[in-house]
């Protein structure tokens, strides 16, 4: 029996390979070749979509480009075509016909009137001065009084001659009252300053354009705000500008 009985020594396993007979990135052929190896293919990632809010910047972008553009060439067109000169203004005269102040109420009345010469020095350029307008007269900061313009057309090469009335009331005028008289008595000049806006339409040729506002601020002195009174002006100049 003891014959019989065999002894089998202990085989030790292998070792397993600590690394792939295949490196990972490359794949093995489907015939079994371990020598042939086949590269990995990688799909190239989906394209970014462009945002609906890009668009709309390019799309709003290129039309305000193209009005510009469309819009300066209109200008260039009608300036050598018609040759646009600046309007002149000029006060040539004010008549206090009310300065009155009221110790009891402390209110200062004020009743003006101011003649305004407009020329239109344009041959092909015309001039509708519309409703909506304001004339002020201001003495330190404090408006005196105030009116409007009236409604006309303005021809080529014309001047137009306006008396405007203007009216105003001034709550506590005390202190401006006795500035003026203090004025009056030292220097015997007041500075005043007349502002003017004036929706005007302006037609060029037989194209009527669109209405923008004129803009006109003259500096006065005068010798005199007292009523009933021939006032000089010893100097006068206006400034112009618009605005759409």
């Amino acid at each position: 029996m003891a014959d019989n009985q065999r002894i089998h020594p202990d085989i030790e396993a292998p070792p397993r390979p600590s690394a792939p007979l295949v490196p990972r990135n490359i794949a093995k052929s489907e015939n079994g070749d371990p020598n042939r190896t086949l590269p990995v293919m990688h799909s190239k990632p989906p394209r970014r979509r462009r945002s609906c809010c890009c668009r709309f910047l390019c799309c709003t972008f290129t039309t305000l480009l193209i009005l510009i553009i469309a819009i300066a060439i209109t200008a260039g067109i009608l300036f050598l075509a018609f040759r646009p000169k600046i309007p002149k203004y000029s006060v040539d005269k004010l008549r206090i016909t009310e300065f009155n102040f009221s110790s009891g109420t402390n209110i200062l009345s004020v009743t003006s009137n101011v003649r305004i010469t407009a020329r239109n020095p344009n041959k092909k350029i015309g001039i509708y001065y519309e409703g909506g307008s304001h004339i002020s007269a201001w003495y330190s900061g404090a408006q005196l009084c105030e009116g409007s313009m009236i409604k006309f057309y303005q021809g080529h090469k014309n001047t137009t001659v306006l008396d405007l009335p203007l009216r105003g009331q001034i709550q506590d005028a005390s202190g401006l009252v006795s500035k003026i008289q203090q004025q009056i008595q030292d220097t015997n000049n007041i500075p005043l300053d007349i502002k003017v806006k004036q929706p005007v339409r302006v037609k060029f040729g037989k194209l009527k354009l669109f209405k923008v506002n004129f803009r006109v601020r003259c500096k006065l002195v005068v010798n005199s705000l007292s009523a009933n009174n021939d006032i000089k002006i010893s100097s006068s100049s206006c400034k112009f500008r618009f605005r759409l």
